[in-house]
């Protein structure tokens, strides 16, 4: 009896180990995919430059920021693999067109640019600033009337600064277009220019790393939406379904906590 207890016992733990396997192994999140789970799904290739905190190169030189986090997780919920393309932003027209990315994703205010491409979002607010040095005498826009203003070239602020339309912004002395956010902090820092411009997030996260002391001005150039920009007239189905997965994303909270884990607050959210 002794030997039959025993062997019962042994059956009945094996049973039940074999129980909480199949338990532990059908309760594992589906989101926690291995790089082999999402070798065989399609590709949305995402087009953008080096704009802390939205994109950039992480410490373990994998991509990472804002943007590539709503990305990699809205990519997920549509059944595709993000990959992620570094290009250069004045060529960014070039890329979506030749087929070299799929769509561009990269802090990209889609405010005034609504018939130039067919977009997915919005999904997020920002709003586009100046900044100058602490010890600037700007302290307003008007105050840049006859001043020597840097920005990134094919942004929204090229395009304001540039049009000359904005009755709020007085005619400057010289407007310089960089190639990135780098050269333009460096306009700054060394004196080449007297203001600067473009997102307040991008702006903030920047000042965190470059030498000097720096200030945003109170009054926005603009207040924008923030959206994913593909080919105009191309496939609609990419971007409407991006749209439903980004509303989804900020209605059960994901680009709240996003945005938040970079220090922004969930109102961003759109």
């Amino acid at each position: 009896m002794f030997r039959i207890g025993n062997r019962l016992t042994a059956v009945l733990l094996a049973v039940l180990l074999f129980a909480v396997c199949i338990s532990v192994l059908a309760g594992c999140d589906a989101d926690e995919q291995t790089p082999e789970d999402t070798d065989h799904l399609p590709v949305l290739r995402i087009g953008s430059d080096e704009y802390p905190p939205y994109f950039y190169i992480g410490e373990d030189g994998n991509f990472a920021g804002i943007d590539v986090e709503l990305a990699t997780e809205a990519c997920r919920r549509m059944g595709f693999r993000a990959e992620f393309v570094r290009i250069s932003w004045s060529e960014k027209d070039e890329a979506l067109q030749n087929g070299e990315v799929d769509c561009l994703w990269g802090s990209f205010s889609m405010t005034g640019r609504e018939d130039r491409y067919d977009w997915a979002g919005p999904y997020m607010q920002s709003r586009q600033m100046v900044a100058v040095r602490a010890d600037s005498e700007i302290f307003t826009l008007a105050d840049l009337a006859n001043k020597r203003i840097a920005v990134q070239a094919t942004t929204k602020p090229d395009e304001l600064f540039s049009a000359g339309n904005d009755s709020r912004i007085p005619q400057i002395k010289q407007l310089y277009c960089m190639f990135d956010m780098e050269n333009v902090f460096a306009a700054l820092r060394k004196g080449y220019v007297d203001a600067i411009a473009g997102h307040e997030t991008a702006l903030l996260e920047k000042m965190k790393s470059v030498s000097g002391t720096y200030r945003i001005l109170d009054e926005p150039l603009m207040n924008v939406e923030l959206g994913v920009a593909f080919k105009k007239g191309g496939d609609k189905q990419p971007p409407e379904h991006l749209t439903q997965t980004l509303g989804q994303m900020r209605r059960d909270g994901f680009t709240a906590e996003v945005l938040e884990k970079f220090g922004l607050g969930p109102e961003r959210a759109r």
